[in-house]
């Protein structure tokens, strides 16, 4: 079994509705021969310096989030895709320490076909940015200022993804179009959605 990260122990350490969940978790992950890192403030477990699988917490449920789950089987039809917008990652959803104990097979199981896909090289086919919508705000603003339609086209794929992804998001036409308006400049200087 591999050993514990003292980097990562604070997580563990501090006050969590799901501490013995959590404990649960590790252990199992590190039973799993996993290499124990501290991500985005949680634990996670990598092959190789790739990552496989973190543990995270929500109100209503811990889970542990399969990096490429959308690669794996799911033979037991348990892996939640968090949103629609999720393309790679799924999750293994739990409410308490039973449920944990009792599927303690099944998540070595899944584990172990993750550092297999891993292992494999295998790599999620992500969508490219024109099977994403682009908001009518938007559009109007591209349609209208050629000088932002050849910025846009000039960003990465990745950074036009995020900008549609963005643009997107809010309800109401009125809070996408303010949105749309206050990023402009960004996408006029080349920079991205979280570029400073």
């Amino acid at each position: 079994m591999n050993t514990t990260n003292p980097k990562v122990d604070f997580f563990f350490n501090k006050a969590s509705k799901w501490q013995e969940e959590y404990e649960k978790l590790r252990t199992i992950a590190l039973a799993c021969g996993l290499a124990e890192e501290l991500k985005w403030g949680c634990p996670c477990y990598a092959l190789n310096d790739q990552n496989i699988v973190l543990i995270h917490g929500f109100k209503e449920y811990c889970a542990l989030l399969f990096f490429k789950g959308a690669l794996l089987k799911d033979s037991s039809g348990i892996l939640v895709q968090q949103t629609k917008d999720v393309q790679s990652a799924r999750q293994m959803r739990f409410t308490n320490l039973v449920e944990i104990v009792d599927s303690e097979s099944t998540i070595k199981a899944y584990i172990h076909e993750a550092i297999e896909v891993e292992t494999a090289g295998l790599k999620v086919v992500l969508k490219t940015t024109a099977e994403y919508d682009v908001p009518a705000e938007f559009q109007s603003k591209l349609d209208r200022i050629p000088a932002l339609k050849t910025a846009f086209e000039a960003l990465t794929p990745g950074r036009q993804r995020g900008y549609l992804y963005f643009f997107s998001q809010p309800k109401q036409s009125k809070t996408r179009e303010t949105r749309v308006e206050k990023y402009i400049p960004k996408i006029l200087d080349g920079r991205g959605v979280d570029d400073e």
